[in-house]
């Protein structure tokens, strides 16, 4: 029997096509046992009933508005986490089962207000993360004055009910949060600060600095991404710093490290990639690289053999187990029992549309199988037994087709 695509599960309505290059978050997608979120560029958010053998077409559950792009979600079972970009850099926490707003936080009270009529200068809840009776957000604002770039972020611990419990601030750029138990790990991408680890451990009751990491490497550069691994008792680290990926234990130690997509001379020209995501599943750590970049230029005519690439590693021993070509630009990858999915979106140097899909991999062996997509894949969550994908349009520069559409797509997971 063939294997189930993924079907058109909503319109999402109108949206200003992606072009070649990678357009900035709009959208953001979670799932639990019994439902699928997605919010949209336009500041909705709505609730789906996951779909059944007795209930194929699911039904909707909610839907509320908001005033900007929705960018960050988390699920927990009770409780939905919405982060914003612009504005105030909002961030709400609803019902599942109604969709009422419990309680609302303004991030820009703590990260500032844009300095320029710009989204990119805008509040941005970057993450979220659920845990144990703590609601983690991770914000960060941008700014820029000539050649001078300044972060200002914060993290901040809620309790359920809403009361902030701690905050931490520093200037630099988080990216990405997990959460374990009573641990946040928190990665800052961007680091001006050298005195500022790209890896911090928290203590997720009180927001205590527990443990950090850095890559040690120069320029600002730091960490990409972050997981919880093996018993929960170590980080799986994506880092910018040096390409590489690496298992950090609590006190802040190397298990292994793991070139993914370090200098290479290729072509006459020094190129690497960086690593953007990492997960982990039943005893692997996947890794994710993303675009070619050079010491001499952010638009090299050479490709790093290493880009747009997933490879399964050993938790134990730190073994490369797999390596698979992605195709092209991943904006997340995300786990769930021993299954990892990744997204494929458009590869803004080659621009081919053949290689828009989401690509399932088993965690130890690899590649099981690509669902392809006309438009590109930019949010993706797994969960219930689901996976949901937002797609959005891409008219690629020279081209001048629009090809896929605003939707919400899904598939049960098999």
């Amino acid at each position: 029997m063939a294997p189930t695509q993924l079907t058109v599960r909503r319109d999402l309505g109108e949206v200003e096509p992606a072009s070649s290059r990678q357009n900035w978050t709009r959208s953001a997608v979670a799932a639990t046992e019994d439902a699928v979120f997605v919010g949209t560029a336009a500041g909705r958010v709505i609730a789906l009933e996951t779909a059944t053998d007795a209930t194929p077409d699911g039904g909707e559950r909610w839907e509320t508005r908001g005033d900007n792009p929705v960018v960050s979600m988390a699920a927990s079972e009770d409780a939905l986490v919405v982060g914003e970009r612009g504005g105030d850099g909002l961030v709400r926490v609803l019902d599942t089962e109604t969709g009422d707003v419990r309680w609302t936080y303004a991030t820009a009270d703590d990260v500032g207000t844009a300095t320029r009529d710009s989204l990119f200068f805008r509040p941005y809840v970057v993450d979220l993360a659920v845990t144990g009776d703590r609601v983690v957000v991770a914000a960060r604002r941008y700014e820029r004055d000539g050649e001078e770039r300044r972060w200002r972020s914060a993290v901040l611990g809620f309790d359920r009910g809403g009361r902030l419990a701690w905050r931490r601030r520093v200037h630099a750029s988080p990216i990405a949060v997990d959460a374990d138990g009573d641990r946040v790990a928190v990665a800052y991408n961007r680091c001006p600060n050298p005195e500022q680890d790209g890896l911090v451990l928290l203590d997720a009751h009180t927001g205590a600095r527990v443990a950090s990491w850095d890559p040690e490497t120069d320029g600002d550069r730091r960490v990409g991404d972050v997981a919880f691994a093996g018993d929960g008792d170590a980080l799986a680290v994506a880092s910018h710093g040096d390409k590489r990926g690496y298992l950090i234990d609590f006190e802040g130690s190397e298990r292994w490290r793991l070139d993914l997509a370090t200098e290479r001379r290729v072509d006459g020209e020094t190129v690497y990639a960086y690593p953007t995501h990492v997960c982990v599943a039943d005893g692997a750590a996947v890794f994710v690289t993303g675009n070619t970049f050079a010491e001499s230029t952010r638009d090299p005519n050479a490709r790093h053999p290493d880009e747009h690439t997933a490879v399964g590693v050993d938790l134990d021993g730190g073994e490369r187990l797999w390596t698979r070509d992605t195709g092209g630009f991943a904006r997340s990858a995300v786990a769930t029992g021993s299954r990892v999915f990744v997204p494929s979106a458009q590869h803004f140097r080659e621009r081919e549309a053949e290689r828009h899909g989401v690509h399932t991999f088993d965690a130890t062996a690899g590649h099981l199988r690509t669902d392809d997509l006309p438009g590109i894949p930019t949010a993706v969550a797994a969960g219930g037994g689901v996976l949901a994908v937002v797609e959005e349009p891409v008219e690629y520069h020279d081209e001048g087709v629009t090809r896929g559409a605003y939707r919400l797509r899904t598939r049960p997971i098999r």
